[in-house]
């Protein structure tokens, strides 16, 4: 089985933003977890990160045409704004799992909304990089082969 694990913007930054939020752990150490847990879990993955939002829809596109079998999406602030990541989830119709690594329920009134969880079978937030391995696993589970 091989997973795509998506990231949005800002996501590079980590260990340097927010700390409180987002804690000291680098992107790099996420990668790193991300891989380790797919490992764990059996599959293979790729992990893709931008702060654009056409390199993620086209990304998402070409899942469909790289047997790509899974995607876990980490929108970040395009959760809340982008019905064009929503559209190409849509589009290419694999399963899905969005991530966030804080609590988005519990901040800002602007962040209650998630166009990306309208194409997603699962929302995993809160739970800090444990969210991706969760993701992993349930898309392991369901649909490894």
């Amino acid at each position: 089985m091989k997973i795509l694990v998506l990231n949005g913007p800002n996501l590079n930054m980590l260990g340097i933003r927010e700390k409180q939020i987002y804690g000291t752990e680098t992107y790099g150490d996420l990668v790193n977890y991300v891989q380790q847990a797919a490992k764990e879990a059996g599959v293979t993955c790729e992990v893709f990160q931008s702060n654009s939002e056409g390199a993620l829809v086209d990304r998402i596109q070409q899942a469909y045409f790289d047997e790509t079998d899974a995607v876990v999406i980490n929108p970040a602030a395009y959760t809340h704004t982008s019905v064009a990541i929503l559209d190409a989830l849509k589009a290419v119709m694999l399963p899905a799992v969005e991530v966030h690594l804080s609590d988005v329920s519990q901040r800002e009134d602007f962040r209650q909304i998630s166009y990306a969880r309208l194409a997603c079978e699962k929302t995993v937030m809160g739970k800090g990089f444990a969210g991706y391995k969760e993701a992993i696993d349930y898309l392991a589970e369901k649909y490894g082969k």
